[in-house]
């Protein structure tokens, strides 16, 4: 994990270094799920691939921008499954965006992954790192470093609400719930950035994320193996829930594609029980 670990850091500042100097423009292709694919997608992804070729470790890739799993080094155990530049249609505004990396051991599914990270790219660079059964540490880079600043714990209740998805799209339920937080002094926080927006969640000390199932995106827009079940493991150590529309954890998704997505929900243990309630499914563990 070491290993896995000193690569992540390195690529944070490559990739924080491109962001501020390279072309923002729109490169000439697409990603795997059809999406217009912008020059530093491209290249985040390039400087991913690179740093983890000389990981031993490390088996294989796959990639929100690639297609499959690319093969990297024989006699290796772990998959690393990422999103290179989450939100990277914010960058051109100069707001936060992020890199999501999941370390998986074995089959591609929920149950399999073992440790996750999360860069964010803002007026700093931090980077917060879980391994399963712990919970997440967060690092500041400080003069060219990164420098451990301490645990991350979520209170039983938060103030925050991160809401996806288009609202004429959204299901009267959900609808109803988000409308109850909003009338019961919740504060709307949302950049349509996965990573920033979770990431304050989780430094501000609970809340709700929520990118549900929506009459346009029936699957849900966010990606099983590079977004949802990292930020799973991440939001569980915290002390937190991450579920689907049913209630289940998003720790048991068992993906059928590397590019499956899914409904899902983070926040602290209030918001999550609120939102079962809502749905109906408060009985799902």
């Amino acid at each position: 994990m070491k290993d896995i670990f000193k690569a992540i850091e390195d690529v944070a500042f490559a990739i924080d270094n491109a962001i501020k100097n390279e072309d923002l423009g729109y490169s000439d292709s697409e990603n795997s799920s059809g999406e217009d694919q912008l020059k530093l997608d491209v290249q985040s992804d390039k400087i991913i691939e690179d740093r983890f070729a000389s990981i031993s470790c490390v088996k294989a890739l796959v990639s929100e921008e690639k297609e499959g799993v690319m093969s990297m080094n024989e006699g290796g155990k772990y998959t690393l499954c990422y999103d290179p530049l989450d939100g990277s249609s914010l960058v051109d505004v100069n707001l936060s965006v992020g890199s999501i990396f999941g370390i998986y051991e074995g089959e591609l599914e929920g149950a399999n992954i073992i440790a996750s990270a999360y860069i964010v790219y803002g007026p700093r660079i931090e980077l917060v790192w879980v391994e399963k059964g712990k919970m997440p540490t967060l690092y500041r880079a400080i003069n060219g470093k990164f420098k451990e600043i301490g645990e991350i714990k979520l209170n039983e209740k938060g103030k925050l609400n991160a809401s996806g998805g288009t609202q004429q799209h959204w299901e009267v339920k959900h609808k109803a719930f988000i409308d109850g937080l909003f009338a019961s002094g919740y504060r709307l926080r949302y950049s349509g950035g996965m990573v920033p927006d979770l990431h304050q969640i989780l430094l501000k000390g609970g809340g709700l994320f929520s990118y549900p199932a929506t009459t346009d995106k029936p699957d849900g827009k966010l990606r099983q193996l590079f977004e949802v079940i990292p930020f799973a493991l991440v939001y569980e150590g915290a002390g937190g829930q991450a579920v689907d529309a049913n209630g289940k954890r998003l720790l048991e998704l068992v993906p059928s594609h590397p590019h499956d997505t899914s409904p899902c929900f983070f926040g602290s243990n209030s918001e999550i029980n609120a939102l079962k309630d809502a749905y109906g499914i408060n009985n799902v563990k």
